[in-house]
């Protein structure tokens, strides 16, 4: 049972870059796969030398029957994931709490994975699972026109989020780039700002009719191929704008993708309105990273975001493909498990 057949074997090894862009891959696709109250969680490079994914999924009273057939459904999406990756199933264990299995390539363990039910609880009652850690999330924006430096954020290995900015020169093999190395891909979607920021040649604006809306959003998102989620690109004018933000969540609703309010005004009503249309969402609730582009100003608004994380319990923080953030990001990310802090893709951050 869930055996996974018809894989190649193939005699390279893979890289630890490329094992850990997989994991992401199938913490992604479990994800979107498990019901809501699920828990996703994943740890790089664990201790007997493996990637290890974890998926918790809740059993309610009287409902095993609905908690073990999403089990199956996940265990089904990450047979997927396993089969395009060329991996191989060396063991399955079946259980009263549910599977385990290791991953192999090339007859190397390169994952273990496990699918778990457990007894919903009461959070923070008697019984309950212990509270995860700290979570942060690192989106960084603006990818699309400089293939080398998304090279560099890809050779990260840590979860990421990238959000491309639509009709640059490499929006299409960015993302595509990106899917392969397990990133989260987000549509970094241009929107009217009051300042005097450079403009992108089309973007969201106040007065535009919802037929303008749809057609706009619809062309960007099939230009970004494949994107989880969708965050605002400038937009101090256009998320202030309740008509507007409206428009642009029924559309999102209907692609069944997430959002999250980069907060680049105090005066947004993105989030509140994503909210209230059932889109999934969350906000930037730290500082920007490299409003400063200096090593040790970016390093300093790290620590603020881990120290973010610690007191909101999760914290998603917005950067920039500099050069200074990426050094920056290199020196510090390495330090997040010793302080305490899970990163996480944001899409583990939406609500």
């Amino acid at each position: 049972m869930f055996c996974l057949v018809g894989c190649k074997k193939s005699p390279k090894t893979l890289t630890p870059i490329r094992i850990h862009g997989v994991t992401r891959q199938l913490a992604t696709t479990a994800k979107n796969a498990a019901p809501p109250g699920a828990s996703v969680q994943m740890v790089l490079s664990g201790s007997d030398g493996t990637d290890h994914l974890e998926v918790i999924i809740p059993r309610h009273t009287g409902d095993e029957t609905a908690a073990r057939t999403a089990a199956l459904r996940v265990l089904q999406s990450l047979n997927g994931v396993a089969v395009a990756n060329d991996l191989t199933q060396d063991h399955a264990a079946p259980s009263g709490q549910g599977w385990s299995m290791v991953l192999r390539h090339g007859g190397v363990a390169t994952h273990t994975v496990r699918v778990a039910i457990v007894d919903a609880k009461v959070p923070g009652g008697p019984g309950s699972a212990p509270q995860q850690g700290a979570r942060l999330a690192i989106l960084l924006d603006d990818l699309g026109s400089d293939r080398d430096v998304a090279n560099q954020v890809f050779a990260l290995p840590y979860p990421l989020t990238i959000s491309v900015l639509p009709e640059h020169a490499h929006s299409v093999d960015i993302a595509e780039e990106a899917r392969r190395h397990g990133d989260e891909v987000m549509l970094h979607l241009p929107m009217q700002s009051v300042g005097k920021e450079q403009p992108e040649k089309q973007e969201l604006r106040p007065g535009m009719s919802a037929a303008e809306v749809s057609a706009l959003v619809d062309q960007f998102l099939n230009d970004v191929p494949g994107v989880d989620g969708v965050n605002n690109h400038q937009g101090s004018q256009a998320t202030a704008d309740p008509v507007l933000m409206n428009e642009l969540m029924r559309v999102l609703e209907e692609r069944h993708v997430f959002y999250v309010d980069s907060r680049t005004t105090a005066a947004t009503v993105a989030y509140d309105t994503a909210r209230q249309q059932g889109v999934p969402a969350g906000f930037r609730n730290v500082p920007f990273l490299d409003d400063v582009e200096n090593v040790s100003a970016i390093e300093r608004q790290i620590t603020l975001a881990m120290r973010g994380a610690h007191e909101k319990g999760e914290a998603i923080a917005i950067g920039h493909p500099h050069p200074a953030t990426l050094e920056a990001l290199r020196t510090m990310l390495p330090k997040a498990k010793t302080e305490g802090i899970q990163l996480v893709l944001v899409s583990e951050l939406v609500h």
